[in-house]
């Protein structure tokens, strides 16, 4: 076995508690504007230490499956403890997803359902507009424009055959405006412009995530009512599309398609520690709680510089993670906003 001197050991666990936690040690429940930036609120709130904290309310529960998290960070210094938005979050996780069981999408599309609806404070009468955002040339980015070819929209309807829409549907306009890269024109921009012409009571954009947990891509669902910035999840930040850049209130459903790979070394070197505290001697139990933390980012640094200093992962079979994410959240949509339609008509449409 190759030989490591102590104080490489000491060195080597303050490191990786510092990965594992993603940021630089700080004092506990203080979110800086410097730390990474986190998509999922589940993840924000285990980052800031999880548990109680002031003026965040967090309430948990599992059913069938399902383990559904809805989290209110009431104010701006509660937003700066947890690092997120003020407004009201519900994550889904679903790990039984992975095994594409179709009785179990139709299930979480149900308590997407509802919980969506608790989000949705307009009445039955009032217009919306869905913004399926992301590149879909790229398959893990592609899950808003997928997410709006199987929605079922019925503003044309409405002004062409308004006899034939009864009570329990709503006008819904969909549109997917791609990226910057491919339209020249900040996605912000084109949004704005739809909603100033159609003049929809709420936005609802659909949008990739980045999750800091392996365990959490393809499995995630996350609704807000904060709004969406396009390309955060993989650090390409744009202008966001919130209630104070369109003028109406916005919704922000994602779903977590990629993992950066310094969250997978961080997994990696956690797993390692937590073996080699149970196999190495008591004198050399305590070495593994320090390490020096600039030295072995910089280590992390050079192993993925060849590639750019970070890389992006996503599962093999991305393709169809991300069609079956995108008919449970079409359909969790289409039956949020037309309560005519059932949970077995809304298929009809996602197909």
């Amino acid at each position: 076995m190759h030989r490591t001197n102590p104080y490489t050991w000491r060195r080597f666990g303050e490191f990786v508690e510092w990965t594992h936690r993603g940021q630089a040690p700080k004092s506990q429940g203080e979110q800086r504007a410097s730390d990474p930036r986190v998509d999922l609120a589940v993840e924000a709130h285990e980052l800031a230490g999880g548990g109680d904290i002031p003026g965040v309310d967090v309430e948990t529960w599992s059913e069938e499956g399902i383990t559904v998290t809805r989290m209110h960070v009431r104010d701006e210094q509660a937003a700066r403890r947890v690092g997120k938005e003020p407004g009201r979050y519900s994550t889904l996780e679903v790990p039984g997803l992975r095994k594409r069981d179709p009785d179990l999408q139709e299930r979480v599309s149900a308590r997407m359902a509802e919980e969506l609806a608790r989000f949705i404070e307009l009445p039955d009468t009032e217009s919306a507009l869905v913004v399926g955002l992301g590149n879909w040339n790229v398959t893990a980015d592609s899950l808003g424009p997928l997410v709006v070819e199987k929605l079922f929209v019925t503003r044309h309807l409405f002004h062409h055959i308004p006899d034939l829409m009864g009570d329990g549907y709503r006008s819904v306009s969909a549109v997917a405006p791609g990226v910057l890269g491919i339209t020249g024109i900040e996605t912000m921009e084109i949004v704005r412009g739809i909603v100033e012409h159609v003049k929809p009571k709420l936005v609802v954009a659909v949008d990739a995530l980045a999750s800091r947990s392996t365990k959490r891509v393809n499995t995630t669902i996350q609704i807000a009512d904060t709004g969406v910035h396009p390309g955060s999840g993989v650090g390409n930040r744009r202008k966001g599309l919130t209630r104070e850049t369109l003028g109406v209130p916005v919704i922000a459903i994602g779903v977590p398609t990629v993992v950066e790979a310094t969250t997978i070394i961080h997994d990696a070197l956690d797993y390692l520690l937590q073996r080699l505290s149970r196999e190495v001697s008591d004198q050399l139990r305590p070495a593994l709680n320090a390490f020096d933390v600039a030295e072995k980012q910089e280590w992390i640094t050079d192993i993925l510089d060849p590639l750019g200093d970070n890389l992006v992962v996503t599962p093999k079979e991305i393709d169809a993670f991300v069609d079956d994410a995108a008919h449970i959240v079409a359909t969790g949509l289409n039956v949020a906003f037309h309560p005519a339609i059932s949970l077995e008509d809304a298929a009809l449409f996602t197909h």
